[in-house]
């Protein structure tokens, strides 16, 4: 196990704190996915609602809950920045994430003339791994970052 004792080393974070937390995410993300798949059917095909006023709403609906189940769960253990500053930073790197896979998309279907289900599915998979990945990443360096180790206040000690 010296790969585990060079993470801890290296980042301060033990192999059982780092699987739980990839663990939540992972559900979270699961979890999330359905919300917005189900949302979207509702909204759409039972409520009416135009295509992507319904893709809007489910995804926002579904962002929120990804927010704060991470918050309370998946990162419980990190630093608190405030919810307003944690939310847009979220909002923004799943708005990045979101235009990176449409990106991606895009790439295979249109300059490299791919059309078919099968590879534009391989596409949008691939999109959502890379999009998984740096979520992840960027949720523990900047939306929830690691909390600040605390030093003695050396104000207050006698001499």
């Amino acid at each position: 196990m010296p790969l585990l004792k060079s993470l801890r080393r290296r980042t301060g974070v033990s192999w059982r704190l780092l699987i739980k937390e990839l663990g939540a995410f992972g559900i979270v993300g699961g979890v999330c996915f359905v919300i917005d798949i189900g949302l979207f059917q509702l909204f759409y095909a039972h409520l009416g609602w135009g295509a992507v006023t319904a893709k809007l709403v489910s995804t926002l609906i579904s962002m929120t809950v990804a927010y704060f189940a991470h918050r309370y769960w998946s990162f419980s253990h990190r630093a608190r920045t405030g919810v307003r500053r944690e939310y847009l930073l979220f909002a923004v790197i799943n708005g990045f994430t979101l235009l990176l896979g449409l990106a991606i998309v895009a790439l295979v279907r249109y300059p490299l003339g791919q059309d078919g289900a099968l590879v534009l599915q391989i596409a949008n998979i691939g999109s959502i791994a890379l999009g998984t990945v740096i979520r992840y990443l960027c949720y523990r360096r900047w939306v929830f970052p690691a909390a600040e180790p605390t030093t003695p206040d050396r104000s207050t000690e006698t001499v």
